[in-house]
Protein backbone atom coordinates (compact mmCIF):
# COMPACT_ATOMS: atom_id res chain seq x y z
CA UNK A 1 0.00 0.00 0.00
CA UNK A 2 1.57 3.32 -1.03
CA UNK A 3 2.28 5.98 1.57
CA UNK A 4 2.32 9.75 1.16
CA UNK A 5 4.99 11.91 2.78
CA UNK A 6 3.90 15.53 2.86
CA UNK A 7 5.46 18.71 4.18
CA UNK A 8 3.39 20.84 6.56
CA UNK A 9 1.83 23.05 3.86
CA UNK A 10 1.44 20.26 1.27
CA UNK A 11 3.62 21.88 -1.40
CA UNK A 12 5.87 18.79 -1.40
CA UNK A 13 4.15 15.41 -1.59
CA UNK A 14 6.03 12.16 -2.18
CA UNK A 15 4.40 8.80 -2.83
CA UNK A 16 6.33 5.79 -1.51
CA UNK A 17 5.67 2.20 -2.63
CA UNK A 18 5.75 0.76 0.91
CA UNK A 19 7.04 1.57 4.38
CA UNK A 20 10.72 0.84 4.83
CA UNK A 21 11.64 -2.22 6.88
CA UNK A 22 14.21 -0.14 8.73
CA UNK A 23 15.17 3.50 9.12
CA UNK A 24 18.07 5.55 10.41
CA UNK A 25 18.30 8.40 12.87
CA UNK A 26 21.58 10.27 12.50
CA UNK A 27 23.14 12.57 15.09
CA UNK A 28 25.29 14.58 12.66
CA UNK A 29 25.21 18.36 12.94
CA UNK A 30 22.51 18.58 10.24
CA UNK A 31 20.20 15.64 10.94
CA UNK A 32 20.13 16.20 14.70
CA UNK A 33 18.86 19.74 14.13
CA UNK A 34 16.11 18.69 11.71
CA UNK A 35 14.91 15.75 13.80
CA UNK A 36 14.47 13.63 10.69
CA UNK A 37 14.19 9.84 10.74
CA UNK A 38 15.26 8.57 7.34
CA UNK A 39 13.66 5.77 5.33
CA UNK A 40 15.72 4.73 2.32
CA UNK A 41 14.56 3.99 -1.20
CA UNK A 42 16.26 3.06 -4.43
CA UNK A 43 16.34 4.99 -7.70
CA UNK A 44 12.85 5.37 -9.15
CA UNK A 45 10.96 4.18 -6.06
CA UNK A 46 9.87 7.65 -4.92
CA UNK A 47 7.14 9.31 -6.97
CA UNK A 48 6.87 13.09 -6.60
CA UNK A 49 3.24 14.20 -6.64
CA UNK A 50 4.21 17.86 -6.10
CA UNK A 51 7.44 19.80 -5.53
CA UNK A 52 6.38 23.43 -5.47
CA UNK A 53 9.10 25.87 -4.36
CA UNK A 54 11.51 23.09 -3.32
CA UNK A 55 14.91 24.23 -2.07
CA UNK A 56 18.15 22.29 -1.70
CA UNK A 57 20.96 22.64 0.81
CA UNK A 58 24.35 20.96 0.88
CA UNK A 59 27.14 21.36 3.42
CA UNK A 60 29.35 19.03 1.36
CA UNK A 61 29.83 20.85 -1.95
CA UNK A 62 26.79 19.07 -3.42
CA UNK A 63 27.74 15.53 -2.47
CA UNK A 64 24.85 15.18 0.03
CA UNK A 65 21.69 17.01 -1.04
CA UNK A 66 19.09 17.98 1.59
CA UNK A 67 15.74 18.96 0.08
CA UNK A 68 13.18 21.04 1.93
CA UNK A 69 9.99 22.95 1.25
CA UNK A 70 10.63 26.59 0.40
CA UNK A 71 7.23 27.56 1.81
CA UNK A 72 6.96 25.83 5.22
CA UNK A 73 10.63 24.84 5.66
CA UNK A 74 10.08 21.12 6.35
CA UNK A 75 13.03 18.79 5.67
CA UNK A 76 11.48 16.44 3.09
CA UNK A 77 14.01 14.16 1.44
CA UNK A 78 17.65 13.74 0.57
CA UNK A 79 19.98 12.09 -1.87
CA UNK A 80 23.56 11.15 -1.23
CA UNK A 81 26.21 8.57 -1.97
CA UNK A 82 25.13 5.22 -0.52
CA UNK A 83 27.39 5.47 2.52
CA UNK A 84 25.81 2.39 4.11
CA UNK A 85 27.17 0.25 1.26
CA UNK A 86 30.76 1.12 2.30
CA UNK A 87 30.64 2.05 6.01
CA UNK A 88 29.14 0.62 9.19
CA UNK A 89 26.85 2.80 11.35
CA UNK A 90 29.82 3.70 13.59
CA UNK A 91 31.78 5.03 10.58
CA UNK A 92 34.25 2.15 10.28
CA UNK A 93 34.75 0.74 6.77
CA UNK A 94 33.02 -2.50 5.88
CA UNK A 95 35.19 -5.48 4.86
CA UNK A 96 36.89 -4.84 1.54
CA UNK A 97 36.91 -1.05 1.98
CA UNK A 98 39.41 1.37 3.49
CA UNK A 99 38.92 4.73 5.22
CA UNK A 100 38.18 7.37 2.59
CA UNK A 101 36.46 4.94 0.19
CA UNK A 102 33.64 6.51 -1.82
CA UNK A 103 30.41 4.68 -2.70
CA UNK A 104 29.68 4.28 -6.40
CA UNK A 105 25.86 4.38 -6.10
CA UNK A 106 23.47 7.00 -4.70
CA UNK A 107 20.59 6.44 -2.30
CA UNK A 108 17.43 8.42 -1.60
CA UNK A 109 15.97 9.09 1.83
CA UNK A 110 12.56 10.37 2.91
CA UNK A 111 11.90 12.02 6.26
CA UNK A 112 9.49 9.46 7.72
CA UNK A 113 8.15 12.02 10.20
CA UNK A 114 6.19 13.47 7.25
CA UNK A 115 3.97 10.38 6.92
CA UNK A 116 0.85 10.75 9.06
CA UNK A 117 -0.37 7.15 8.86
CA UNK A 118 3.01 5.44 9.39
CA UNK A 119 3.05 2.44 11.75
CA UNK A 120 6.27 3.15 13.67
CA UNK A 121 6.00 -0.14 15.57
CA UNK A 122 6.80 -2.01 12.33
CA UNK A 123 10.02 -0.09 11.62
CA UNK A 124 13.38 -0.75 13.27
CA UNK A 125 15.12 2.60 13.72
CA UNK A 126 18.93 2.38 13.84
CA UNK A 127 21.01 5.09 15.50
CA UNK A 128 23.87 6.34 13.30
CA UNK A 129 26.82 8.19 14.81
CA UNK A 130 27.28 10.72 12.02
CA UNK A 131 28.64 13.33 14.43
CA UNK A 132 31.74 11.26 15.15
CA UNK A 133 32.12 9.56 11.78
CA UNK A 134 31.57 12.12 9.04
Amino acid sequence: MPLIASCHCGATRIELPQPPAHAKECNCSYCSRTGAVWGYYGPGEMHFLSQQDEKTYSASDGMNQHHFCGQCGMQTWGDSPDWASVYNNDGTPKPGYTPGSMPTERTYAVNLRLIDELDWSAIAVEKVDGRASW
